[in-house]
Order: C-alpha cells, then structure tokens, then sequence
C-alpha cells in the first residue's frame, strides 16, 4: 500500500492532468494567494483518495491550510439516518466561553451520556436553536457578538463511523493512507486518528484554533444537517499566529508551548485583521468534505444540529512535518512513546520518494524531538497529548483532547468515565446494526 502510495502522490505531482479535467474551481496553478480551493471531482476522479489529494496539493491547495471537496452527486456514504437516535453521546460537552473583544478562552464542562435523539431535541430547543439570520454573514456577526452567552452543548470526540459497509470510495474509516500502518503493522490504535470520530453540533458550538495532532492531515465529511463554518491560516503564517497567541494568552504559553492544542484559545476574524495575520473563511455544508493540511491552523463553529465524521491521515509529504511537530504538556504520566515517525519515513524512503520537492513548504523551528528518560542520547518522536491505556493487551492510544471538568456520569451499564471517555458501559461489540465501530446504542427500556 505504500508503495501505491508514493507512486500515486509523485506521478499525480509531476504529471497529474489540468486542472479543468480534474475539477477545481478558477484558480490559479499554484494558488499564490494562498486562499482556500474548492474542488468537485468526477466519479472516476474520486475513487483514488490518495491519487485525488496529491492531485489537489499540485494546484497549490495545501497553501490555505484547508481545501474544500464536493463529491459527485452520485456517491452517498449511507443509505439512510432515520436510525441514529438511539446511538448514545457517551460524554458531550458544555463550552463555557469568557473573554472580550475578539480575545475568549473556552472551557469544557463534561456532562452526563444522552442520546442523538435527546441531543437533536436539545440543540432544536428554544433555549439552543439557531437566531434568525439573513445570511451567513449575519450569522458569523451573531455568532461572536453572543459567544460568552448560553453556553453550548458538543458531542464530540464519538468512536465511530456512520458509513454503509460498502462504501469503498473516501471512507473515513478506511483511507488506506500510510497512516494506516501504524494499526496494521504496530498494533496500535490511536483514537480519532488512525480511527473515525463523530461530532454532532448545535449552533454556537465550537471547535477553537488548533493544529492536528502531530500536524498530520485531517478530513472531515458533514454528513447532515446545518452548515459549519472553517477559518483557516496558511501553515507558512503559522507560527504569526503561535506569536500573537503568546502575546495574549501569556498565561497559557508559560504553563505549556503548544497551548493551542489544547483547543481552548478563540482569537477572532477582527483581531486577526488588526495584526495582520492572513486568514481565510469558508462555509461547509452537509454532503462536503473539508480537508486540513499540515500545520494548518483551524477554528470554526456549527450553525445549528448537524453531524459530522473526522479522521486524520498522512501522505509522504507529511513526514518532515511529523518529525519537527512540538508536543502538548502532559498532566498524566505519557508513558511509553511510540516510534513510528521514523518507521513510516524508513518505509517511505525505499519507495524512492524524493522529499526535497516539498522542502520549500516546510515551515521551521516547530520544535525539539522529545528523549526518553531511560536513554538521553536516543531522540524519540511523541504524539502530542496522547495518553496510553492497555485494552485487551493491545496498545491504544488516545489523542489530544479537549482540557474538560467532569460531571457525574449515568452511562448505562455503570461505565467509568476516565480521561473523557465511557469505557465499555454498553455492549461492546464491533458492529452494532449498521453502525461501524464502537458506536454505542442505548439499551431498550425495560417494563416497570
């Protein structure tokens, strides 16, 4: 598979077709501008994921940080949702906003599990649903004018994916990126990353500015309901904005470097005029994908009830860019970390895979390797944030999370909520239904 892998990503490089043939939308080859690209492939086009990305950033997509991906209308990823609604949010979240003139700091209250049906009722409810609004515009002006009121309720960071088991084309569950190795030859598991994650949204929540993990790519498919809205930052004015963060957020940066993954740092559209940060805004609507490129600074907010499925994957291009990512402070023992940086960019390399072409692009000074305590002279690469836990003698990592205060959990089945997460509370099985992953459906109600 990597070796498919490298020969599609440097062929589609050097010799990928116009861009005419392959869907983009008005834009220049190399995207100078460095503004966010639309692209709309053909049937044909979109069944090579890996083929079609490495086509995009030949035009110069990966430039604005986030590319936009609307599928030919023929390809549906599932037949139907009217049987979700029992599938259980273990542990949603209450975004708690404060902060000032386009400056907010966001805090995460852990409430107990519910269910998609009880969420959507919630998130259509007077008290949540979405303002009346004229336009998008309108509702961006709304959207940051009431951020720090009627705090929101997420259900992120879900194990799971909603895709049919037939679906072969963009499968979030099954890129078959290089990405993939680290499950299929390491054993590892990492959460979210080598593994799908829903989010269901109401209006006003928020997913604050951030990198991936370890800056890998990211993919995100909506896959119904209200529109969500991306701000994006060319990955080459990244560290513009680590700078102006620092600046504001003193506090934060002292306790740790990389205090903006811990997604808690908001900085308006406004601010980032004033100081001269590039930036760019776009809006995604259900049926579309959205990509984030590495290093590619994001933030963003839902309009209303909605669903979405995210993973994280790598192209080739992608190693350099793992190898200098900085990690996130750790409040819990790391424990051991694992090496597949160098692994993947060992196999990488005797594909024949000519890294300088994509030298120009990588941004520098990101950060120091971390070395085990055990042996200083051995520099090791750590996933940033990710705690490890043994489940059924398998090593399974988590990624980084949202910072959250937990309340009480009713999980079904008794569940203990540790780290943000139910453990095994219902079931247990791989499948349940037609719902990929572990995906928990609530249990029937029994007779009194």
């Amino acid at each position: 598979m990597v070796g498919i892998c490298a020969s599609l990503l440097w062929a589609s490089r050097c010799d990928g077709p116009s861009a005419a043939a392959m869907g983009s939308e008005d834009h220049g080859a190399q995207n100078p501008s460095c503004k966010i690209m639309t692209f709309r492939p053909t049937m044909e086009e979109f069944k090579d994921f890996n083929k079609y990305v490495a086509y995009i950033e030949s035009q110069g997509a990966h430039r604005a940080g986030l590319a936009k991906i609307i599928p030919p209308k023929e390809w549906k990823p599932r037949q139907t949702y009217d049987d979700i609604d029992d599938v259980v949010i273990p542990a949603p979240i209450q975004q708690v906003v404060t902060g000032q003139s386009g400056l907010f700091t966001q805090y995460n209250i852990q409430k107990k599990a519910m269910t998609v049906g009880e969420y959507r009722r919630l998130a259509n409810s007077e008290k949540y649903c979405t303002p009346r609004h004229q336009d998008f515009d309108d509702l961006e002006r709304k959207y940051w004018k009431n951020l720090t009121f009627v705090s929101p309720i997420y259900g992120a960071d879900i194990s799971g994916s909603l895709y049919d088991d037939d679906v072969a084309q963009w499968n979030i569950g099954s890129l078959r990126t290089i990405l993939d190795m680290v499950e299929r030859e390491c054993g590892t598991i990492i959460e979210g990353v080598n593994t799908p994650y829903l989010y269901f949204g109401m209006w006003k929540t928020t997913f604050a500015w951030h990198t991936e993990d370890m800056d890998l790519y990211s993919i995100n498919y909506l896959h119904f309901g209200e529109p969500k809205s991306w701000y994006a930052i060319p990955p080459e004015h990244g560290k513009r904005l680590e700078r102006l963060a620092i600046g504001f957020f003193p506090g934060s940066s002292q306790g740790c470097d990389a205090f903006l993954r811990h997604k808690m740092t908001l900085i308006s559209p406004i601010i980032l005029k004033k100081y001269g940060i590039p930036f760019s805004r776009i809006t995604q609507e259900a049926g579309e994908f959205m990509i984030t490129f590495p290093y590619g600074y994001h933030a963003g907010f839902n309009h209303g009830f909605n669903c979405a499925e995210s993973t994280n994957f790598a192209t080739l291009r992608w190693i350099d860019y793992g190898k200098v990512a900085t990690q996130v402070c750790f409040r819990d023992p790391p424990g051991t970390p694992p090496q597949h940086v160098p692994r993947l960019e060992r196999t990488g390399r005797r594909q024949g895979a000519d890294f300088t072409v994509w030298a120009r692009g990588l941004p520098g000074g990101l950060g120091c390797a971390w070395r085990s305590p055990g042996d200083r002279n051995t520099p090791l690469i750590l996933l940033p944030g990710i705690s490890c836990s043994v489940v059924r003698g398998t090593r399974h990592w988590l990624r980084s999370k949202r910072r959250r205060v937990k309340e009480p959990s009713n999980v079904p089945g008794g569940g203990v909520v540790l780290r943000g997460r139910p453990q095994a509370a219902v079931g247990g099985e791989r499948k349940l239904g037609e719902i990929q992953g572990p995906v928990r459906r609530a249990p029937a109600a029994t007779e009194s």
